[in-house]
């Protein structure tokens, strides 16, 4: 039997999650956010961070905004290639800049250590792994914050991105709970 090089395996997978991904997010209407609000109202005034969407990511700008009225939300901003990401202050309003890969990141930095974090995902399985892009980051980040106290992972992305079976790593970080445009699932 040939051994099958993992790499090759997330990227196979990936593959079809983006196809999955890009066919929901050329369907779905407003309101893809409802549920996560849901979830963020629970948690007022908590320390949270989301994420400027890109290509088809889902949007949670709504929610994040909503809960930028009650305390501190923030967006990641990369920090180079195999470092955990900072999450610098965002405002609905506020002043933009372009960051890597092509993200919108506040101009000002205005660093800070959420407590919640939004995260976008390629894949994702009901045991509460999730399929990145394959940089780490998320998962770097998620090591570091939950070494210095509890840190809730939700994980943000369309029904269409569900998978049975992700190719994970034990470096993976699972997530606490999956939102999407049809309703919440807790791990």
């Amino acid at each position: 039997m040939k051994n099958i090089d993992l790499s090759e395996v997330k990227a196979a997978a990936r593959k079809a999650a983006f196809a999955r991904r890009k066919a929901a997010f050329e369907v779905v209407g407003p309101g893809q956010a409802g549920f996560l609000s849901e979830v963020l109202a629970g948690y007022r005034g908590v320390p949270l961070a989301g994420y400027m969407p890109i290509r088809t990511e889902i949007n949670p700008l709504a929610a994040m905004a909503e809960a930028a009225a009650y305390g501190p939300v923030g967006v990641p901003v990369i920090q180079g290639a195999g470092l955990p990401l900072e999450f610098s202050r965002w405002e609905p309003d506020g002043p933009l800049k372009e960051g890597p890969f092509g993200a919108q990141v506040p101009e000002i930095d205005d660093y800070f250590d959420p407590e919640i974090l939004i995260v976008p995902l390629v894949a994702f399985d009901m045991q509460g792994g999730r399929l990145g892009y394959g940089g780490g980051f998320y998962d770097r980040t998620l090591e570091r914050l939950r070494a210095r106290r509890a840190t809730l992972a939700i994980g943000f992305a369309f029904d269409a991105q569900e998978a049975e079976d992700l190719p994970l790593e034990p470096t993976d970080q699972p997530l606490d709970m999956i939102v999407t445009e049809s309703g919440i699932r807790s791990f």
